[in-house]
């Protein structure tokens, strides 16, 4: 314990708290994985291939560690990053859109996440437009 940590603190995270009204819960998030896919409209996007950045958000309810400070009972964000990026790199979507639904249910049922959110960008997209980034954002909530 730290010499500056106040003697009465309590870091017991217990059943009592429900009763308080206490709700506890982990939301993790990964910002700017980049990857190198193969997925766009035209037949010349998905050949060549292209960077993407991925930002995923969800919620993981309440791990044991919580209570347990035990890092096998968290959920391991690098193995969350590898998810992903077999996901984004195994198979090529037309669209950001689909591509983001089916990295949001593969997290949803393999982690139990209670809500997903995921965004693809696309930093240097092949449109003439002069537009730095292009990105979609897909949600997932459970009901």
């Amino acid at each position: 314990m730290a010499d500056d940590e106040p003697e009465d603190y309590d870091d017991d995270l217990s059943e009592d708290d429900d009763e308080e009204g206490l709700e506890v819960g982990v939301t993790i998030e990964i910002v700017g994985l980049s990857l190198y896919t193969h997925h766009g409209v035209t037949p010349e996007e998905r050949k060549i291939g292209q960077r993407i950045l991925l930002d995923v958000r969800f919620d993981a309810g309440e791990p044991d560690a919580l209570i347990t400070d035990r890092v096998e009972d968290t959920i391991d964000y690098g193995e969350v990053c590898q998810v992903i990026a077999l996901i984004a790199q195994a198979q090529s979507y037309k669209t950001l859109e689909r591509l983001c639904a089916v990295i949001a249910d593969r997290l949803a049922s393999q982690f139990g996440a209670e809500s997903v959110t995921v965004k693809a960008s696309k930093p240097e997209p092949p449109i003439p437009l002069p537009v730095e980034e292009v990105s979609v954002e897909v949600w997932r909530e459970e009901r």
